[in-house]
Formats: structure tokens, C-alpha cells, sequence
């Protein structure tokens, strides 16, 4: 009987063996699932009490959810499909602006257009503020595209905005895209001046041209009051186009810039990569009103929408923020 328990005891000893690690497998892999659509990353914080008190959820109508959307080849031909169109107007009105690369139209009507078709379906009103076609030098107009910021004007006054002087440089094949805004708060008084520097990089060149925003901002700083920047937009810095390594060796990623999404983030439509093409980064907190909380926005349909999906962030704009 003796012999038996301990045959027993010896075969559920190895059952154990076996199927303990089969489970824990099981569970990273539910955890790695995507069980939600947007996925949410809190920055860390040296104060622990000040981390947990700014990672806490605000009302949607108390915070500026600010979006940048790569939408790819935005042209007559993707803004003649009524269907996609349709979808991309739905993705807009789930921020209070956002910011979109690789506007490919000639003529310089679909960005109109599709304003149009957001103030139709919106109960608020959208403002746009759009760049000249971006890739001005002579040896990179054959990559021209614009850029275009879509707010709602119940929470942002658009103020002045002009392409990057790259004459001199020629650092970028699309020079950034700056424009400065005003915060309005929840209840409709002014707060702070936001200033917004939108890129879409030569993917060869991504790693130069990532490092060269650097050089942006602080032409930027010297002509200008102080104001909160914030640098958005598609960067390619990631995958085959930039490595960690690379990009840790740059001034941008010096500890006076925050980056919001991480390398570690899958900013792309397609199953077969994982990619933080896709960023945001900060020179400050935006005097406290930055609170840690951001996304990616995997609620898109196909690949017909865009290869990209928006990436996003919030900022509070109760009056009462403290910095």
C-alpha cells in the first residue's frame, strides 16, 4: 500500500512539473491577449503618494485628449471612400484635436473636405490649422506632403504656426510642422500656451532626423516666450529604422524631454510588426497638467483606415491644477 502512495505521489509530482509551467505560460499569455483596445502606461514619478494622486482617472470632459494620427497616403483617393472616410471622422471625434502626417494631395482639397465632414457629423465645432506642403528644398520636394492639426475649438484658440526653417540645414525631408495654441479649461477660461511640433521622418533617415528635433526646439526656445512643447508625430524611431541604442545616444533623449510612448509600445496596424514608430514627447509636464495618461488606439477596422494607429495623451484642464 506504501509502494503505491508513493508511485502515486510520484506521478502527481510530475504531472506538476509538467503542467505548472504550461499554466503560468497560459496566463502571460491572456496577459499579453489584446483584451482591451487602447492600452494605458502611467509615467513613473520619485514621490510615490504624488504618482498614485496623478495617475487618477479625470472625467473626460475635464481633461484635452490631444491624438497623432499618421493617415496613410491622405489623399482624393482615400477621401473618395465614403466608408473610410466615414471611419476616420469617427476617430476623430474621439480627441479634441489631432494631429495628422502624410496629407499626399495636390490640388490641397481633401484637408478642407475632410474638415467638412467632421463639423457634419460633430456637435461642436472643429478649426484647422494646416501647414504648406512640407519638403521645400529642391532635393526633397519629391517626398511633399502637409500636415494638419484638427481641434475643437471648445478647447483650443489656434494662434500662429509656420513650417521649420530648414534652408540652412536641410536636416529633415519634411520640415516639423509648429503651431501654438491656447488651452481653454473645462469651463471655458484660458490656461496655458501649448506649443505643437509635428514630423513625419524620411524612414532612411530616422535616426538623424529624430536627433535633429533637438536642434528644432532649441531654435525654437530662442525665438520665442517660454512656452510647453510638445513633439508628436510619426518618427520612425523604432524596428529597422532606429534601434534603442541609437536613439539613446541622442540629445532629445536627454532627461529634460519626456517620452511619452516608449519603445516598448506597437504603434502598427499590422499583426507581423511591433513597432513604436509613433511618439510623443514632452519638454515639461505642461505645468502639472500632464497626469501620466496615454494610449494607442487599436479601434480601427483595416488596414484601409490606416497602417498606423493614433497614439494619444491627456492633459487636465481643470482650473485648479496644481503644478
Amino acid at each position: 500500500m506504501a509502494r503505491h502512495d508513493n508511485a502515486l505521489q510520484g506521478v502527481m509530482l510530475v504531472a506538476l512539473l509538467v503542467l505548472f509551467p504550461m499554466t503560468i505560460q497560459l496566463l502571460v499569455h491572456q496577459e499579453e491577449s489584446p483584451l482591451w483596445k487602447t492600452v494605458y502606461v502611467e509615467v513613473d514619478s520619485e514621490d510615490e503618494e504624488d504618482a498614485e494622486a496623478r495617475s487618477e482617472s479625470r472625467n473626460r470632459e475635464d481633461v484635452a485628449r490631444i491624438a497623432t494620427f499618421n493617415i496613410k497616403i491622405f489623399g482624393e483617393t482615400k477621401m473618395g471612400k465614403a466608408d473610410v472616410v466615414s471611419e476616420l471622422v469617427n476617430i476623430t471625434l474621439r480627441y479634441d484635436m489631432v494631429v495628422v502626417q502624410e496629407i499626399k494631395d495636390l490640388d490641397q482639397t481633401v484637408p478642407y473636405d475632410f474638415l467638412d465632414a467632421i463639423n457634419a457629423a460633430s456637435n461642436e465645432t472643429y478649426g484647422l490649422v494646416l501647414s504648406e506642403r512640407s519638403g521645400q528644398q529642391e532635393d526633397d520636394q519629391g517626398g511633399q506632403e502637409q500636415y494638419a492639426f484638427y481641434y475643437r475649438t471648445s478647447r483650443f484658440i489656434a494662434e500662429d504656426a509656420w513650417l521649420h526653417n530648414d534652408s540652412e540645414l536641410d536636416e529633415f525631408q519634411r520640415e516639423p510642422f509648429i503651431s501654438n495654441f491656447q488651452l481653454i479649461s473645462n469651463n471655458g477660461t484660458l490656461l496655458e500656451h501649448l506649443t505643437l511640433i509635428t514630423v513625419h521622418t524620411k524612414p532612411a533617415e530616422a535616426v538623424n532626423e529624430t536627433a535633429s528635433l533637438h536642434n528644432v526646439v532649441e531654435t525654437y526656445n530662442t525665438n520665442s516666450t517660454d512656452s510647453d512643447v510638445v513633439l508628436l508625430g510619426d518618427f520612425n524611431a523604432d524596428c529597422s529604422y532606429a534601434s534603442t541604442y541609437e536613439l539613446n545616444q541622442l540629445e532629445i533623449r536627454s532627461p529634460e524631454y519626456l517620452w511619452v510612448v516608449p519603445d516598448s509600445a506597437d504603434t502598427t496596424f499590422s499583426e507581423n510588426t511591433h513597432c513604436a514608430y509613433d511618439r510623443i514627447v514632452l519638454t515639461s509636464d505642461v505645468d502639472g497638467r500632464f497626469f501620466g495618461k496615454w494610449g494607442v488606439d487599436r479601434n480601427m477596422s483595416s488596414s484601409d483606415v490606416s497602417d498606423h494607429f493614433p497614439v494619444w495623451f491627456d492633459l487636465d484642464i481643470r482650473e485648479d491644477v496644481q503644478e
